[in-house]
């Protein structure tokens, strides 16, 4: 089993490798590597995408590294792998982002990606910190997680997802903030579960062990 964290140059890797490789050899669910390889990204049983930064940067980094998009394009649509995006990995998923300019996105999951706007107005924009999350949808990923398990978020954009049934969690930051979208073989996360602590770690197991 292998699980293949792309390597794109928009991504917190460190930090992410070492709580996947930690839960991989817990939960014996075999090898994690950060790559940015095509090739391993093709023959991975499990694909995780991380991201750090705008939407436009973080897509077109994706598509400008040899073969990387297509290898995972290929195996989460085509060979129907598990993906796992993580922060603008997830955001991603969606059909547009509208950060800065309007930018295409995977489109796995109908929605696009704006501007938080609390209805609050002394809450601050990016969203940063801990906060609860409130479950929508049971999924195999959420296995030993409830409403009130908390989570940790850095960002300014979120997706406003087009059918209700793929948002499966949400937090409140005086307005309903996604913080977990999927369907099928895919799952996104807003937050990073690698720094999430006890409640992203369960995460990370239950992804690693998940058959979609």
């Amino acid at each position: 089993m292998l699980t293949a964290i792309i390597d794109y140059e928009s991504g917190n890797l460190h930090s992410a490798h070492k709580a996947f490789e930690r839960m991989a050899r817990e939960a014996n669910a075999g090898e994690v590597i950060v790559t940015a390889d095509a090739d391993v990204i093709a023959r991975a049983d499990r694909i995780v995408l991380p991201g750090d930064g705008a939407f436009p940067a973080c897509m077109a980094a994706l598509k400008g590294r040899s073969g990387i998009y297509s290898a995972m394009i290929e195996a989460v649509e085509q060979k129907g792998r598990p993906f796992l995006g993580i922060c603008v990995g997830m955001q991603l998923m969606a059909t547009w982002g509208r950060e800065y300019e309007d930018t295409k996105g995977l489109d796995w999951v109908s929605g696009e990606v704006t501007r938080i706007t609390p209805t609050d107005p002394t809450l601050k924009v990016p969203h940063m910190g801990w906060n609860d999350l409130v479950l929508d949808a049971p999924h195999p990923v959420f296995d030993g997680i409830k409403t009130g398990d908390h989570t940790y978020f850095v960002h300014s954009y979120h997706m406003a997802v087009a059918d209700p049934a793929q948002r499966l969690a949400h937090v409140d930051y005086a307005s309903e903030v996604t913080a977990v979208i999927g369907r099928d073989n895919m799952i996104g996360m807003q937050f990073h579960p690698e720094k999430s602590q006890t409640t992203g770690l369960r995460m990370i197991t239950n992804f690693l062990q998940w058959k979609p």
